[in-house]
């Protein structure tokens, strides 16, 4: 039932091709490549003098994410000319997989900084928390047009939403990614409140939820309650603590953030220069991976930091083109979601750099290190453009 209703919507757009001309964005494929290689640089750049000390190597971080990246966007090239219809049809197997490959990470993954998150094949790793985001951006979709008209009532949003709070409930109980967790929630609800006729009630409740949430923790706060439950030994409670004083709380990720700030505060508006970065020297823990826009602002400074958030916000823009000129509503659907997920971690990952959020370990797509985040960021940019490739602009 299923491939005949994707073969009914590819049947619908070749009726409609000779009425106008096929549509390709290479404006999003060029933003992908500018990102990628500002990334690259900065990769360089900030794991230069970690990547020798540990590995006599400056460029060991450098060679494996450029040699990925460089794959990665030579498949996108190719496999974004498949139709995504095709990609949909295995939309509920590669959910399931993901799942699965979740719940095995407890038992098979390998620790690394005291996080099991990594299934190694070989030399080969990744982790399956970025799998579970590809999943959900594609299954739900999938599931939310099989639903038709069901969609308008509460109960089938309701179901449909369950499958994506299982996978965030997995990758939290199995991975203890709460960052990867929380996107996955993110990615769910954007994607009901974009796709329901009737969204108003669901957004007011939760800018309720959110409103009282901040409510109760600033009570906690001038009470002095957080701190009291920190000192229980709750590693969320203190990273909550150490969020509000990173300054008291300099071993429990206080001096991390601390770092972080340094380097955004020294680097002024034109910045230290590329490769001028005293924070990376020992002194910014991980900088690489989830603290590099902070090395970004210390050496290109707040115009540097300011042209990074452009091209993000040029991507997201592409993105939200392809969503709403998408031929049907599965392509809007997916569009949606990888927008929802690149505008989720853009936004977070700056967030927790500012110290405007608790730390979460939220990577900067494109530019912080990490090869399975690369792989499967260019499989989202792939399903983009394979949207939009079955777009048809009017003569």
């Amino acid at each position: 039932m299923a491939n005949s209703n994707f073969l009914l919507l590819r049947g619908r757009k070749k009726a409609v091709k000779a009425d106008g001309w096929d549509y390709y964005d290479y404006n999003l494929m060029a933003v992908v490549v500018l990102l990628t290689c500002f990334g690259l640089v900065m990769l360089y750049s900030t794991s230069a003098y970690e990547a020798s000390v540990t590995f006599q190597n400056d460029m060991h971080y450098f060679e494996k994410q450029s040699v990925i990246s460089l794959a990665a966007f030579i498949l996108m090239l190719i496999f974004s000319r498949i139709d995504y219809h095709v990609y949909a049809q295995f939309a509920s197997y590669l959910y399931i997989g993901s799942n699965l490959l979740l719940i095995a990470t407890r038992f098979i993954g390998r620790t690394i900084n005291g996080a099991r998150r990594w299934i190694y094949i070989g030399s080969i790793s990744f982790q399956p928390a970025e799998l579970a985001k590809v999943a959900v951006i594609l299954f739900l979709p999938v599931m939310i047009v099989k639903a038709g008209y069901r969609f308008r009532k509460f109960k089938t949003p309701a179901k449909i939403s369950l499958f994506g709070f299982v996978t965030a409930f997995l990758t939290y109980r199995f991975t203890e990614n709460l960052s990867t967790a929380i996107i996955i929630v993110g990615i769910t609800y954007i994607l009901i409140v974009v796709a329901h006729p009737n969204p108003g009630k669901l957004v007011r409740l939760t800018v309720i939820v959110l409103a009282a949430g901040f409510i109760i923790i600033q009570v906690m706060r001038l009470t002095g309650v957080i701190d009291k439950m920190a000192e229980t030994g709750s590693f969320r409670i203190q990273r909550i603590a150490t969020w509000l004083h990173p300054e008291e709380n300099q071993e429990s990720g206080g001096y991390q953030v601390m770092q972080g700030l340094y380097a955004i505060g020294s680097g002024g508006l034109f910045g230290k220069g590329l490769g001028n970065s005293a924070q990376k020297l020992g002194a910014l823990p991980e900088a690489q991976n989830d603290m590099i826009f902070s090395i970004i602002c210390e050496e290109l400074g707040i115009l540097g930091a300011m042209i990074v958030v452009l091209l993000f916000v040029f991507l997201l823009w592409r993105l939200f083109f392809i969503a709403t000129n998408a031929p049907d509503l599965l392509g809007s659907l997916i569009a949606t979601g990888i927008f929802a997920h690149i505008a989720l971690q853009v936004v977070l990952n700056i967030a927790v750099v500012l110290n405007v959020i608790p730390t979460t370990g939220i990577t900067l797509p494109f530019v912080s290190y990490g090869g399975t985040s690369i792989l499967f960021l260019m499989t989202e940019m792939m399903l983009a453009l394979s949207i939009s490739g079955q777009i048809r602009m009017k003569k």
